[in-house]
């Protein structure tokens, strides 16, 4: 009888740097997939503070956030949320980042997006959203960091392959539309947060 081989995947440790990216990834992936409930308030209101030290920005807008989440409460979050990105008719902010690269129906970024997501073997990070849905793409670059989905981490080359085709196209335009909505208020503080470690993000993909 002949032994089978069973393929084995090893996955190299993952360094706290890296695991702080990913979480950030997280968190900005879901305060725009839904409103923050009472539980992530309380944990966000709970939360150290980042060291000045680092980055100072990023600090300020840590702290800034933990001192809103502090005095919010889930249903204040939801309306808020709605206001922003439902509303009726059309949404006061896109969630959509082909809004932001005046993608055209012929040149669209869900197509590039499902097709390098196959490359990487990731399928879509939502089945009722478009690929260029922005929480699906933030979670796809934490599970490109942290590894997930039945893989390791991604390359810093694969990484940065992602991000600067499909999130940095269209976080710039997203991040003032959300500062200028007229209803933000307690999102203005994740919009200088997600400013802050995109910022972060960019300048660290460049000297890669």
């Amino acid at each position: 009888m002949n032994a089978v081989a069973t393929p084995v995947s090893v996955h190299r440790p993952i360094a706290a740097e890296e695991l702080a990216r990913a979480d950030f990834y997280a968190l900005l992936s879901r305060f725009f997939q839904a409103a923050p409930d009472n539980a992530l308030l309380a944990a966000l209101a709970a939360a150290e503070s980042i060291p000045s030290d680092g980055d100072p920005r990023l600090s300020k807008a840590w702290q800034d956030l933990v001192h809103a989440s502090s005095a919010m409460d889930a249903d204040a979050a939801l309306d808020e949320y709605e206001a922003l990105f439902v509303g009726t008719g059309k949404a006061a902010v896109s969630l959509y980042a082909g809004f932001y690269s005046g993608a055209t129906a012929i040149d669209h970024p869900r197509v590039r997006i499902r097709a390098d997501l196959a490359g990487l073997g990731l399928a879509p990070r939502s089945t009722s959203e478009p690929e260029d849905h922005l929480p699906a793409l933030f979670d796809s670059m934490r599970v490109l960091v942290a590894g997930g989905a039945g893989r390791g981490p991604a390359t810093l080359q694969e990484q940065r392959r992602f991000f600067e085709a499909h999130v940095a196209p269209a976080v710039g335009g997203f991040i003032r539309a959300l500062e200028a909505a007229a209803h933000a208020n307690y999102y203005r503080r994740v919009a200088a947060l997600a400013a802050a470690f995109l910022a972060i993000e960019t300048e660290s993909f460049e000297l890669d």
